[in-house]
């Protein structure tokens, strides 16, 4: 198989973790993309041309982040999304929630590196923020439970660790100082799961 993806991106870094828990990565090979080059192969993979991208064996793509995962989990027999009914929902929405998170990251990120300073939006910045704000908040008020090995980390964990990662990466870790409580939290995770470590950009 093949994964389109690019380092920093904390969608790919998420599907790349959960290959590693789920004993996959070795049967995925990477390929860097760069979505804004129109030459790039990724717009014949996927009409959106939006990263990841997983190119099954069969020559099949499937995307965005949270199916290739899904699809990831079923091919391996299970082991990142719970199969009982409470802890699946809720493991699904907890990937939902940071997969938001990572999202308004992203398009602060994307404003000022895409457009042209007098066209920027501050209200659309202000917009996400909130979103991020909001995020943080919620998740500090009620982190998840910790992951202290890597069979503990369920889809949930590996979407937020990935979305606090993005933000460590891109706002130079700024929200730790706020949420005490969440950064231990992903210290912990990134102590217990190595592919943390292995997937930073």
């Amino acid at each position: 198989m093949k994964l389109y993806f690019s380092p920093p991106s904390p969608y790919s870094r998420k599907v790349r973790i959960a290959a590693s828990l789920l004993g996959l990565d070795d049967r995925i090979e990477l390929v860097i993309t760069d979505t804004v080059n129109p030459q790039d192969a990724i717009r014949q993979k996927n009409p959106l041309g939006k990263i990841p991208t997983l190119e099954r064996d069969d020559g099949v793509c499937v995307y965005d982040s949270a199916v290739i995962v899904a699809f990831l989990d079923d091919l391996a027999g299970g082991g990142l999304i719970p199969s009982e009914r409470d802890a699946r929902f809720a493991a699904l929405t907890l990937e939902a929630l940071a997969d938001g998170l990572a999202d308004a990251s992203l398009l602060q990120v994307y404003e000022n590196r895409m457009r042209a300073e007098n066209e920027r939006s501050a209200s659309w910045v202000a917009l996400q923020r909130g979103k991020v704000e909001r995020a943080l908040a919620a998740l500090e008020a009620a982190p998840p439970a910790a992951v202290a090995a890597p069979a503990q980390a369920d889809i949930g964990a590996v979407a937020l660790a990935s979305a606090l990662g993005y933000l460590d990466l891109r706002f130079e870790g700024a929200w730790r100082a706020g949420h005490p409580r969440l950064a231990a939290w992903l210290d912990a995770f990134a102590a217990a799961v190595p592919a943390y470590a292995a997937t930073k950009a």
